[in-house]
């Protein structure tokens, strides 16, 4: 996962190189309705009209946009509320002429919340949905350690509150600790904000 852009998931197997489905048209003499206009059907193949190669291929696959649909489940099942919609699905036409589903992302909100306990919360959900999968991808390390960096920065910002109150000098410095190390730990992080993140499978 990355934040601001669509995440990938991990690579998917490859079945080896495409067989091309046979789309040979049966000749006018033993099928008087056929045309050499008419274009292939798109019906799905059965399993006896594909080559073994294509059946192992139609088997990956299927395999893949199983997992993608995990994946991505996982991710909003996670996100809650935080979810903008459903999962978004890429596809891929196997020789069966039937598409399978080889990517995905799912959109959260990712902007802070109106107070730091509210940021902290959110962060501890976008933390939870992007490590929700069985196999988080890079993607989605990656924007579960930014919620991670979000929740630091959100409890710093508590603690320089609760310190702020008090009036004796070790009060004071301790806050000011806090404060140094909010603003350390904020810097470089405003070109990672973003109102909103894709978790990818």
């Amino acid at each position: 996962m990355q934040i601001g852009s669509p995440l990938s998931s991990p690579t998917p197997p490859q079945a080896g190189p495409r067989a091309a489905t046979d789309t040979s048209r049966t000749s006018a003499t033993t099928n008087p309705a056929a045309n050499d206009k008419t274009e292939p059907s798109r019906v799905p193949a059965t399993n006896q009209q594909l080559t073994e190669e294509q059946r192992a291929q139609v088997q990956a696959l299927k395999n893949r946009d199983r997992e993608v649909r995990a994946h991505e489940a996982a991710h909003l099942a996670a996100a809650g509320g935080l979810a903008r919609g459903g999962a978004s699905y890429s596809y891929e036409t196997g020789p069966d002429n039937r598409r399978y589903a080889v990517g995905g992302e799912v959109s959260i909100d990712t902007s802070p919340g109106n107070s730091p306990e509210e940021t902290l919360q959110k962060a501890q959900t976008i933390r939870a949905a992007a490590q929700a999968p069985a196999k988080p991808s890079q993607q989605d390390l990656a924007i579960a350690a930014s919620a991670g960096k979000m929740a630091a920065e959100a409890r710093a910002e508590l603690a320089a509150q609760r310190f702020s109150g008090g009036d004796d000098d070790r009060s004071s410095t301790q806050a000011r600790a806090v404060e140094n190390y909010a603003q350390t730990s904020s810097t470089g992080t405003s070109e990672q904000k973003s109102v909103g993140i894709n978790l990818i499978a």
